[in-house]
């Protein structure tokens, strides 16, 4: 049996609590703010799921395979062999010292040049996901960097076997490394979270970014030393690759990377956070929309 509720009079729906619901099509930058701080802090707390995405990325990568990542490991090996007696030979360059720098120099920039390619699709890979469920942006951008971090781990393996055979080990001032790698991962975080916005709503920047980076190889001190350059590596501070490649370089190979070159990775890094932040923030309810 159904029992039907009593019909409402006037005054009961006078004394009755209203409850309104405000929409609103372009909500307030403060809102937008809360909504970001929200998203980095609920990526924040799914990092160890980040950590299996990333490592699946790779065993999907690389199923099939039998040397899984060290096919890349070992075609980092090759290519250090190979432009280490080439370039040592036309730089006319002592090779025992050449070699190591070279072997360091390649991998940290695979690294670099990885990250920021990669996280130009950070968002547009992972469009299923973020079509089937509600999950944080900040979760694929913690997903871009603990993918290149576990493929960096590998090719260290090249610069282990370069510096035994050559005895080059680095010294005390190794431990300089953690901050360097401290700023890696804040300036990954925000060239992904910028990027991948970016790369979402303009599809024609993917090529772009790729094209730059080719560009931006060859102007960086990999392959050369920023000593052939003479009194015109002055102007070398004004290119962001060649600080971030001397704060972690420089302590691996026993040397100090500068003041200067500290100023500039930091007021870098700075510029890069405020760009992330305001455009994550503006763009941020749109990126669901522009996939």
């Amino acid at each position: 049996m159904l029992s039907v509720p009593p019909i409402m009079r006037n005054d009961d729906l006078l004394s009755a609590k209203v409850a309104l619901f405000e929409l609103r099509s372009d909500p307030s930058f403060a809102t937008r703010q809360r909504m970001a701080l929200r998203d980095l802090q609920e990526g924040a707390r799914l990092l160890p799921l980040a950590w299996s995405l990333g490592w699946l990325d790779i065993r999907l990568r690389y199923r099939g395979s039998i040397l899984g990542p060290f096919w890349l490991t070992l075609s980092t090996g090759v290519m250090v062999a190979a432009m280490g007696y080439l370039y040592s030979n036309i730089f006319h360059t002592d090779v025992h010292s050449y070699l190591p720098y070279l072997a360091l120099s390649l991998v940290l920039w695979g690294f670099i040049s990885t990250v920021v390619s990669e996280s130009c699709s950070a968002f547009t890979d992972s469009e299923n996901v973020i079509r089937a469920m509600r999950m944080p942006y900040f979760l694929f951008a913690q997903r871009v960097l603990i993918r290149n971090t576990l493929i960096l781990a590998h090719n260290i393996l090249v610069i282990v076997v370069v510096f035994a055979i050559f005895q080059s080990w680095p010294g005390w001032r190794s431990v300089f490394v953690v901050p360097g790698l401290t700023v890696w991962a804040v300036d990954s975080m925000a060239v992904t979270l910028t990027l991948g916005t970016f790369c979402t709503r303009f599809r024609d920047i993917m090529p772009i970014v790729g094209s730059l980076l080719q560009i931006a190889f060859f102007i960086t001190p990999v392959f050369w030393h920023a000593s052939q350059l003479g009194a015109a590596q002055r102007v070398l501070p004004l290119n962001p690759f060649f600080d971030l490649l001397e704060i972690v370089r420089e302590p691996l190979l026993n040397a100090w990377p500068g003041p200067g070159v500290w100023l500039g990775v930091l007021g870098y890094s700075a510029l890069l956070i405020v760009v992330a932040a305001l455009l994550f923030t503006r763009a941020r309810n749109r990126i669901a929309f522009w996939i």
